[in-house]
């Protein structure tokens, strides 16, 4: 069983997430603001967190970089369309996916299921698709056996969906795709103007694995088309 962790200043709004996350199973921990959810992640095993953006004390975007910088667990943050602006900052410090206000909850539901399903793939020990598992690529090596990334020797924490984009470039270099092609293949679900998702965490990823994201070396953009993982011997 799955332990979900829902944290919301709006108690209505917990009971609620919580009612239709338990009656799929799941189980539910609830926080009421960002310090209070950090701590219950300390204390308590906790599978995935959803979590406000706008809350006193601490508010989702902080409180998501703050569990960056320990934790790989898959985040998704609620928000108002009038913190768009917030919502895509979450994203870059290392939020998995987004949910708008007011949400339905069986999209709530199927982006839970979707992220838990990659974080437990993720998770797995993976099949020797190249030997030992290793994908390289110039300086940039990934061991999906062990699950680590390194860039010139120098390790790199990615979150599970950075790392699932990645390990999709990584076992197709040289090949352009759309970036609706790339949020199918990685949320397992149809596209509906999901361009600046998938450009948030590419751009993370930029962020981690280039010497100049600006000006990068692997994760190239195809203008017109999309993205590439540019082979390099």
């Amino acid at each position: 069983m799955s332990r979900i962790l829902v944290c919301d200043d709006d108690r209505e709004i917990v009971e609620a997430v919580a009612i239709y996350l338990e009656q799929e199973g799941y189980e539910v921990l609830k926080a009421y603001d960002g310090e209070e959810a950090i701590r219950l992640l300390g204390q308590e095993k906790a599978d995935l967190l959803i979590i406000d953006v706008m809350m006193p004390k601490l508010g989702g975007v902080e409180a998501t970089f703050r569990i960056r910088e320990k934790s790989g667990i898959p985040i998704i943050i609620l928000s108002a369309k009038s913190e768009d602006q917030d919502k895509i900052f979450g994203l870059k410090v290392g939020a998995d996916d987004y949910v708008t206000k007011p949400f339905n909850p069986r999209e709530l539901l199927a982006r839970v299921q979707s992220l838990l399903r990659r974080s437990q793939v993720l998770n797995k020990a993976a099949g020797n698709e190249t030997a030992n598992g290793v994908f390289r690529n110039g300086g940039l090596v990934m061991n999906d056996e062990r699950k680590i990334v390194e860039v010139d020797g120098e390790r790199v924490r990615l979150t599970p969906l950075e790392y699932n984009i990645l390990l999709f470039f990584m076992k197709h270099l040289g090949m352009t795709f759309s970036t609706s092609q790339i949020y199918e293949a990685i949320w397992n679900e149809e596209s509906y103007g999901d361009d600046n998702v998938v450009a948030v965490h590419i751009r993370h990823i930029r962020e981690k694995i280039e010497i100049n994201p600006k000006k990068p070396k692997y994760l190239q953009v195809v203008w017109g088309i999309g993205y590439k993982m540019e082979k390099i011997e």
